[in-house]
């Protein structure tokens, strides 16, 4: 066994996290499960403290999840975790890599910005611009700019008059100033997951969604399947990771009537579509990648 000392940051006790620490266990002897929201920063003495013990003092963090639930505090605890790097831990995936794509508005304008595909997207934080929105997309997805597995989102329709889409509208933009409005595509009932890990593509696997849900996401029933990306696919989905230099991700594409799109690149990767879709070990795969690159670093 290497004699590396490398913590988990995860939520203790859900099963990526702790199928990923069962991997580094095995490659290091060490088990070590970080929740985030039991850290707390000595900015005096550059300090992290988690369970009595400094974290700085790890030769690695790999970070599974940061939280249960996207929101800005989710930011915050990655700002914490910049600490450990600049004391010479490292993250895998870096902190402000990941910080990058947590917010989704981030997200979206670097994918833009390197030209990725993605569907008709309007951002703001005017109702009267929001309620034209809809009624050019005809149908509209409202996505709160901090989420996981669709939560927050809605769909507001035109077709059910001016009244009932203003009330709507009220209601998002109550929890969400600055509303995401993305235009409906036809999925046919079905998205897909790419999954990189240090750039490389590994496969690909289908969420294809359960009873009448709108959306794919396993927490709305949807389930996983396998799927052969063509080549094309897999050259645009690696184009849309590219920007992020994640050191483990998926890719969320579609395929519309107009062609493929990106809808976002993931700060943590999906274990269990990776798992269950197509059959990689992908907890084991990442503790593998992590090993290696510490043994480079250290001349192994």
């Amino acid at each position: 066994m290497a004699d590396f000392r490398i913590g988990v940051v995860g939520l203790p006790g859900k099963w990526s996290t702790e199928v990923l620490a069962d991997a580094v266990e095995a490659h290091t002897g060490f088990r070590l499960v970080i929740d985030m929201q039991a850290v707390s920063l000595d900015l005096a003495s550059q300090t992290l403290i988690y369970a009595g013990q400094d974290i700085c003092d790890l030769d690695a963090l790999i970070i599974k999840k940061i939280a249960g639930e996207y929101s800005p505090a989710t930011l915050d605890r990655l700002e914490l975790l910049r600490v450990a790097e600049a004391k010479g831990v490292r993250v895998f995936s870096g902190a402000e890599k990941i910080l990058r794509l947590i917010d989704r508005l981030s997200c979206t304008v670097s994918l833009r910005n390197a030209g990725i595909p993605m569907p008709e997207t309007v951002v703001t934080e005017d109702v009267e611009t929001a309620y034209k929105t809809v009624g050019n997309y005809g149908e509209a997805v409202f996505k709160p700019l901090y989420s996981t597995k669709a939560r927050g989102m809605c769909v507001i329709k035109a077709a059910d008059g001016e009244a009932q889409v203003r009330k709507e509208i009220r209601k998002f933009q109550n929890e969400n100033q600055m509303m995401y409005i993305q235009k409906k595509k036809d999925l046919k009932g079905q998205d897909f997951g790419m999954v990189f890990l240090g750039g490389e593509y590994l496969g690909s696997y289908a969420r294809v969604t359960g009873g009448d849900s709108w959306n794919t996401t396993i927490h709305h029933g949807g389930k996983y399947m396998p799927y052969e990306a063509t080549p094309e696919l897999i050259k645009l989905g690696y184009r849309a990771q590219v920007p992020f230099k994640m050191d483990f991700t998926t890719v969320d594409v579609a395929i519309t009537e107009e062609g493929p799109v990106i809808f976002e690149v993931s700060a943590f990767g999906g274990f269990r579509g990776a798992k269950e879709g197509i059959g990689i070990d992908a907890a084991g795969r990442y503790a593998d990648y992590v090993m290696e690159r510490l043994g480079e670093a250290r001349g192994d």
